[in-house]
């Protein structure tokens, strides 16, 4: 477990990222890399990967990642991006996101691994949220939460990348 890359702008409250596993196609990669530093412009970003567990039992596999996902998320609200979890507009994510900075909270979005994450930790988080009506890979779901935080600072800025 280690942090892949800490990009900080001012302001006090942090925003997470706290995934498991890390990238493996580059193109994918420089992608998400991409939007993770254009959100950080926007928000004190810190990006987490958790190693990844492997084994058979899926149970114990999402539960040990569950495990390193919570640890590295202590202190935040908890956002577990689930497919199960609220739908909100861009807009309504910009709203939300922004009321957490005014009010001081740190927020940690979790994104599972291959098998999903833990539903304990999914019960546990403060909030559940929806990047898709279906299911993602995992990879995919980081690159949407992604752009989703920057649109999210150019909608509280008023920035035209966003269009209603």
């Amino acid at each position: 477990m280690r942090a892949l890359r800490r990009v900080r702008v001012s302001g006090r409250v942090k925003v997470r990222v706290v995934v498991v596993g890390k990238v493996r196609d580059r193109a994918m990669a420089d992608v998400i890399g991409g939007y993770e530093q254009r959100a950080a412009r926007y928000w004190p970003l810190e990006v987490i990967e958790v190693r990844e567990e492997h084994g058979r039992d899926d149970a114990l596999v999402k539960r040990r990642e569950g495990d390193r996902l919570r640890d590295k998320s202590a202190g935040s609200l908890v956002v577990a991006c689930d497919e199960r979890g609220d739908a909100v507009t861009s807009t309504e994510f910009a709203d939300w996101l922004q009321r957490q900075r005014e009010d001081g909270r740190d927020v940690a979005f979790v994104i599972g691994g291959a098998y999903g994450l833990d539903a304990a930790l999914r019960d546990s988080a403060s909030r559940r949220l929806t990047l898709a009506p279906f299911t993602l890979p995992h990879d995919m779901a980081r690159l949407v939460l992604a752009e989703q935080l920057y649109r999210a600072g150019t909608i509280v800025r008023r920035e035209p990348y966003h269009k209603a």
